[in-house]
């Protein structure tokens, strides 16, 4: 019983971020170019497909989930590596002299692109892997 309740709190953490991340991004204009529609696609098709599991719930389901999710992780990780680059030429249009640790440090705090911010595409990738583990060992 409890790890059904479990379950259920973890379902709705990723259907609530999944939907309010997809919400945000598509209010940003996250659209101006192939590579910032990509989050917007696999959020989609994640939510889609994690709706697809739960009525069905097939092996195959599962494992189209489970693949949506790792290229949320290849995704998240590409998109801080973009926003990292971005930020960068950004910070060096500004300050043509800045170099090394004080770089790194004005990128990881600049506010756009934020750096980090894709990272919430990992974290939610591995969760769902969790919770596609959690629901096949029921």
């Amino acid at each position: 019983m409890q790890l059904v309740i479990i379950r259920r709190l973890v379902l709705a953490v990723l259907v609530l971020g999944m939907g309010g991340l997809l919400c945000e991004l598509a209010l940003i204009a996250h659209y101006e170019d192939l590579s910032q529609i990509i989050p917007l696609a696999l959020l989609a098709a994640g939510l889609t497909t994690l709706g697809l599991d739960m009525a069905v719930a097939r092996r195959w389901s599962r494992l189209v989930l489970q693949l949506i999710m790792v290229l949320f992780i290849v995704a998240g990780g590409l998109g801080m590596y973009f926003h990292f680059r971005g930020s960068r030429e950004f910070q060096i249009e500004m300050d043509p002299q800045i170099r090394g640790a004080a770089l790194v440090w004005h990128v990881l705090r600049a506010k756009s692109p934020p750096t980090l911010a894709p990272g919430s595409m990992v974290q939610l990738g591995m969760l769902v892997l969790g919770y596609a583990y959690m629901r096949r060992s029921k």
